[in-house]
């Protein structure tokens, strides 16, 4: 039996393996690498790599690996081995500090959005060491960022480290206004919530549209679903548990603070939630996570598919980026707390994330923007489109009698009143949550909800530190300019509610009212990534990032770009597959089944001359029309494919698929979906829904 006190972080390189590893200088020198980000001495690297090695080797290492995050939503990783040969015949271990700090692979044939020609393949990934290295196998994973030759970032760890200094910075700035000067860094902190669904391997290899696309393009629904709500929160099956332990036990290993493991609502879905870390580690660690689940199922016979809409008809998966911000020593700034001075602090933190939700509203919809969760968002507990900030009745009182200038009272509290030290507790807790909200408060921290379940966390992340970083910099500015604190305070927090106020909903996201509304709010609804993505080359998405050293404007180009790109493939390898599989088995199988109930009912007459034969005659018909109308739309459904083909842009090209191409595919599945329930079971050439959902017990 595993004991997790042991087994936690055995296989990593951390801080308190380096303390008792390390001379006490060359500690204390990586230390201030990691915390003030000064530049990292020759010699301290080669000493932290020996240590390093010598580590990793007795865990059974033989290679090491630059582990960085391109623009594909996944890792990569090149080995390299630690043999050095010695030419007398024999070999020697070595990774020198320079093998630590720096190397090189090619930039060109990773996404890169026209940052690189293919002719110009250089790139180099650079040691992150915020960021634990760890053992896996027989390999050292070092943690890096990967960049170009000419400096470009062609990675998520480099802009989400760029985003961080940025916030840090501002956020400084507003606590030494308000005297606070004891904290030396703010760090935005996250934890994601990551969903999934198990299915069986070998129902799972039956049906190539989910192998090559990672959802379901056709199947009825199943006669149970998740109506009964008997899957939430329900007794896991003894071999989904099995996989969670043999999860846990490897992320434990590998220092990934999972807690938190539960069935979710729909049938064969899961969740698992990691403890609270930097935004940087928590990007790490979620995407040790998906790699992991994917492996660890295929051991236990099974699949892991992190697609945000695998099944029509019953929920999507998604992945609650819980954000907040926290000193260095650990307070959390999003806390309202239980002195007068710390809800001062929490309402400047709090209405500066409202304000950066509002004026950012379209960079957080792109950083959730997929072909994958277009199919989720709107529906099954996924949220709206529409982005809109829930923050429960009690804080909407609250900052609805700021604006107004009239006494709160709620409960027993006293007279509301702002000053840069004189406002009431405001207790923690006091709403419900709401599920339909994009971007909701919950106590002590932000949910953004809208991240799909195998998207990197870096993309979403990356936005709200930057944009909290803008409205804290607005605040910054104004008030060190002010003459009194203590009356400019108030009239900043107060301006804010009244020109941001727009964005705040407690209601219903997916009331058809909700959207008329937003609408008239001037609020956006980007209901698709080809909608959505444009945004993000507007000046003013530009300058922000710009102006915060986060991204170029050619960064910010090429981002758009591979966007559209991701956008486009993924539409296209759906469209193609099943174009296939409907010319190939299930026009044939209408056709079969067709067959077959004629010469029954040819048989019967032949015995029986009067029985009117109406079920088959009826069938034959209904499956002959649908035979019909598949061959048309999959006629349709090609000529659209060509369409897309010859767009003249990346972004026609996307609307030729949104507006085309995805209808005829709709207008399929229809009719698949119904010849399913037509034809009988022998016939059917895929698992159905039910096989699916319910094939691991």
């Amino acid at each position: 039996m595993i004991n997790p006190s042991n087994t936690f972080g055995s296989m990593v390189f951390s801080d308190y393996v380096m303390k008792q590893r390390l001379p006490h200088d060359i500690y204390d020198a990586l230390q201030k690498t990691i915390q003030d980000g000064s530049r990292l001495n020759v010699r301290v690297a080669t000493v932290v790599a020996g240590a390093m090695k010598d580590w990793a080797i007795e865990r059974g290492a033989t290679h090491f690996t630059h582990w960085f995050q391109p623009m594909t939503g996944i890792t990569a990783e090149k080995h390299d081995s630690f043999l050095s040969p010695t030419g007398d015949g024999r070999a020697i271990m070595e990774f020198s500090g320079r093998e630590l700090a720096h190397g090189e692979t090619d930039a060109s044939s990773l996404p890169s959005g026209g940052l690189r020609a293919t002719f110009e393949a250089r790139g180099y990934t650079a040691w992150d060491p915020t960021s634990y290295a760890f053992v896996r196998g027989c390999t050292l994973y070092i943690p890096t960022a990967f960049c170009s030759y000419g400096g470009e970032a062609l990675d998520e760890k480099t802009p989400i480290l760029r985003s961080m200094q940025a916030l840090n910075k501002q956020a400084l700035r507003i606590l030494r206004l308000l005297g606070n000067t004891d904290v030396t860094s703010v760090k935005p902190m996250a934890g994601a919530e990551q969903e999934y669904f198990l299915i069986d391997k070998a129902m799972y290899e039956k049906r190539k549209d989910f192998m090559y696309t990672g959802r379901t393009l056709f199947g009825a629904k199943s006669p149970k679903g998740q109506e009964l709500n008997d899957q939430y929160y329900g007794a896991i099956k003894p071999r989904v548990s099995a996989y969670m332990k043999a999860l846990n036990e490897e992320l434990w290993k590998l220092g990934v603070p999972v807690k938190t493991e539960h069935n979710e609502s729909a049938p064969a879905q899961h969740e698992l939630a990691a403890i609270y870390s930097t935004t940087n580690i928590a990007t790490d660690h979620n995407q040790l996570i998906m790699e992991i689940m994917q492996s660890i199922a295929k051991e236990h016979g099974m699949i892991c598919t992190l697609h945000e809409k695998p099944f029509d008809g019953i929920n999507g998966s998604g992945k609650h980026n819980n954000w907040s911000l926290a000193t260095g020593s650990g307070i959390n700034l999003l806390d309202p707390g239980a002195t007068p001075h710390e809800n001062a602090q929490f309402l400047l933190f709090f209405v500066a994330v409202i304000k950066a939700v509002d004026d950012y509203q379209d960079l957080l919809r792109i950083s959730s923007a997929s072909a994958g969760n277009d199919c989720r968002l709107g529906g099954h507990e996924a949220p709206p489109a529409v982005m809109s900030v829930y923050i429960g009745d009690e804080l909407y009182d609250i900052l609805n009698s700021i604006e107004c200038d009239f006494q709160y009272t709620g409960g027993e509290k006293e007279m509301m009143k702002i000053g840069a030290s004189v406002i009431p507790s405001i207790p923690k807790d006091t709403n419900d949550r709401n599920r339909t909200s994009p971007f909701a408060f919950t106590g002590n921290k932000f949910e953004f909800r809208m991240v799909g379940s195998n998207m990197s966390i870096a993309k979403a992340n990356i936005v709200i530190n930057t944009a909290v970083a803008e409205s804290l910099r607005q605040f910054a500015d104004e008030l060190e300019a002010a003459s009194d604190l203590d009356t400019a305070l108030p009239a900043l927090i107060k301006n804010v509610i009244k020109n941001h106020k727009r964005i705040i909903f407690n209601g219903n996201g997916y009331d058809e009212d909700w959207l008329k509304e937003a609408q008239s709010r001037g609020l956006l609804n980007l209901p698709t990534t080809p909608d959505a993505l444009p945004l993000m080359i507007h000046d003013k998405n530009t300058a922000l990032y710009e102006r915060h050293n986060v991204f170029s404007k050619a960064e910010v180009l090429s981002r758009y770009e591979i966007g559209l790109e991701n956008y486009c493939t993924l539409c296209n390898i759906e469209a193609v597959t099943m174009y296939k599989l409907v010319k190939k088995n299930i026009l044939y199988t209408a056709a079969e089944c067709a067959g077959e109930l004629s010469r029954a009912a040819l048989d019967k007459r032949a015995f029986l001359p009067k029985v009117s034969c109406t079920y088959e005659t009826e069938t034959v018909t209904r499956l002959s029309e649908i035979t019909e109308g598949l061959h048309r739309k999959a006629s349709e459904l090609f000529d659209a494919l060509c369409c897309a083909e010859d767009a003249s842009d990346k972004l026609e090209r996307a609307f030729v698929f949104k507006d085309a191409v995805l209808p005829k595919m709709s207008e399929l599945r229809e009719l698949t979906d119904e010849l399913e329930l037509l034809v009988a079971r022998k016939h059917w050439p895929f698992p159905t829904y039910g096989d699916l959902l319910f094939s691991v017990r």
